[in-house]
This record gives C-alpha cells, structure tokens and sequence, in this order.
C-alpha cells in the first residue's frame, strides 16, 4: 500500500513548551495556514539539517587542514 513504510509518521515526540513560546508557534502556525505539529515538524527539520550541514563542513574543513 505504501511504497516506503519508514515513510509513516508514527513516531511521537513530546515537546513542552511555556506559554509565550506556545503562543509564537500558533501565530506562525495560523498565518501560513498550517497545523502546528506541521510547524514544528519543519523547524526541526530545518534545524537538523543545518547542524548536519555544519558538521559536514567542519570535517571537510579537518581533512583539507
């Protein structure tokens, strides 16, 4: 049925956040239209993907050294 099953969203992460951080996420959440899980998901996406790109930097950088 599904071409990748790795590909299911399934897998569940607790965040707790105060209620001014709660309330930045809506706002970002409600003028692009999308859920907040959506939100986060793609923050932390965004955020793990430039701290692999900075590593992989950072070992480049190591090698040519």
């Amino acid at each position: 049925m599904y071409p990748d099953i790795k590909r299911i969203r399934n897998n569940r992460i607790m965040v707790r956040m105060d209620h001014y951080e709660l309330a930045i996420v809506e706002s970002i959440a409600n003028y692009q239209g999308e859920a907040v899980s959506t939100i986060v998901r793609q923050m932390v996406m965004k955020e793990a993907m430039a701290i692999m790109a900075e590593f992989d930097n950072d070992s480049v950088s190591r090698r040519v050294a």
